[in-house]
């Protein structure tokens, strides 16, 4: 398969292939929707691997420099940075005065006074715009390409033509493909073995297809956006403005912020059976997500006081739920009966991630609220229907029965039984868990 230049008047990271595939105008760019399938595409990361490109373009990585680097981003992050060395990568977290994660990201060490952040939105440069601390801030034109699965690596060993295996988890070096220095990372939202590609946007279409052809005798897949994010689900990463809203569309500052001319934010989709005034339901601290371990209160940050407050007395944590699949097959029986029909499922998330979710469905033991249900996916791999839920902490026991409420506020409400069950879901396999003999270099196809 030959790619194309891009149809599309806004430039796209990412080749196009003419005759197949569905594309997404989100924000700034065009972004693959789907290509081989959703059902295909999500058995990827599970037998084979997949590349990915939703998450490139303009915005898409800030680099932060200056005497005051670390000082800036410290300010405005949850985690440590005395043991952050130069060549490695952490989970960054910022947060709101209240203590909600307002955007999250990933976040390398390439100097003692230089970093690039990745993913996080546009709240690190509001802070920034803020700022008196010596840092300048660099907003980069790089493309983001994800590949994951169990044969990632002998997809891009394949590509490169040389080890990789010495990259540790949450570390990255430079590599060559197709001619051009790509910086490797090995990191991903899959939850099994998963690295990202780096570089520069121009480059972009070249890189993917290089690696994609060295992937097709690995059974490599083109992921769209419509099916990445069952990746959040089975991997269990909760995604700020996916399974959970970032509190940034609270400070009114941000927002004017924004709509100046960095991107034109669009308001979020209030979905759910939690009534849409009710906005905290909808946020989350990091503890409310699983991610207190990375929330240290050994220097000065935004949300301190706050999350100081929560980790005294925590009251929720995450889990994942089993939908009952007899009440899910009765929410589509609804479609074949007279009467107002119960909301829809998509496939294979519901709702899609088409634009900024803020979707909460209430979570309920013996009548009582117990927790908050959101990003709801069809696994076609486990074959269940699951969410992540934040829950209260003494009713997060596997196993323990619960009632979701699926359907919009106002509308006809399905209670849907759900039990109680890992967090996270995929659970073999895991990227930081997984041992590279570091002499192995693959040459072709394996198995």
């Amino acid at each position: 398969m030959t790619y194309s230049p891009s149809p599309f008047r806004i430039a796209a990271p990412t080749p196009y292939y003419p005759g197949n595939g569905l594309f997404l105008l989100r924000a700034s760019a065009a972004v693959g929707w789907e290509f081989n399938g959703w059902k295909r595409e999500s058995l990827s990361w599970k037998r084979s691997c997949y590349i990915h490109g939703g998450l490139s373009g303009p915005g898409s990585q800030i680099r932060y420099e200056g005497p005051d680097a670390e000082k800036f981003l410290a300010s405005i992050c949850v985690n440590n940075f005395s043991k952050f060395k130069v060549g490695a990568a952490k989970h960054a977290i910022m947060c709101t005065e209240d203590g909600l994660v307002a955007a999250h990201g990933v976040l390398q060490r390439m100097a003692p006074d230089a970093f690039r952040l990745f993913a996080s939105g546009p709240w690190a440069a509001y802070q920034h715009s803020k700022t008196k601390l010596d840092v300048t801030q660099t907003i980069e034109d790089r493309y983001l390409f994800q590949v994951a699965g169990p044969k990632s690596l002998d997809v891009l060993e394949a590509a490169t033509g040389e080890s990789l295996r010495d990259i540790g988890f949450l570390r990255y070096r430079d590599a060559t493909i197709a001619g051009k220095t790509v910086q490797v990372m090995r990191i991903g939202m899959a939850g099994t073995l998963a690295y990202e590609l780096h570089g520069p946007t121009a480059e972009g279409p070249e890189i993917y297809d290089a690696v994609f052809r060295a992937g097709e005798p690995f059974g490599i897949e083109r992921l769209g956006w419509q099916t990445y994010t069952v990746n959040h689900i089975e991997g269990g990463f909760p995604q700020a403005n996916w399974t959970f809203l970032g509190a940034a569309h609270e400070d009114q500052g941000f927002l004017e912020f924004v709509n100046k001319g960095y991107v034109r934010w669009m308001p979020p989709d209030f979905t759910g059976s939690v009534d849409p005034a009710n906005h905290r339901a909808r946020y989350r601290t990091p503890t409310e997500v699983g991610w207190e371990a990375s929330v240290r209160f050994d220097h000065d940050f935004l949300g301190r006081e706050a999350l100081e407050r929560e980790a005294a007395d925590p009251k929720r944590t995450v889990v994942t739920l089993e939908w009952n699949k007899e009440d899910v097959i009765d929410v589509y029986a609804s479609l074949f009966e007279e009467g107002e029909e119960y909301q829809y499922f998509e496939m294979p998330t519901s709702p899609h991630f088409r634009r900024t979710v803020a979707h909460a469905d209430r979570v309920l033991l013996s009548g009582r609220e117990v927790g908050i249900a959101s990003g709801t996916a069809y696994s076609y791999h486990f074959r269940k229907m699951l969410s992540l839920c934040t829950i209260d902490r003494d009713r997060a026991v596997i196993g323990n029965e619960v009632v979701a409420e699926w359907g919009n506020h106002g509308g006809r409400i399905k209670p849907i039984r759900a039990r109680v069950a890992r967090f996270p879901y995929l659970s073999e396999g895991r990227n930081q868990e997984v041992h590279l003999p570091i002499e192995h270099i693959s040459a072709g196809p394996v198995g």
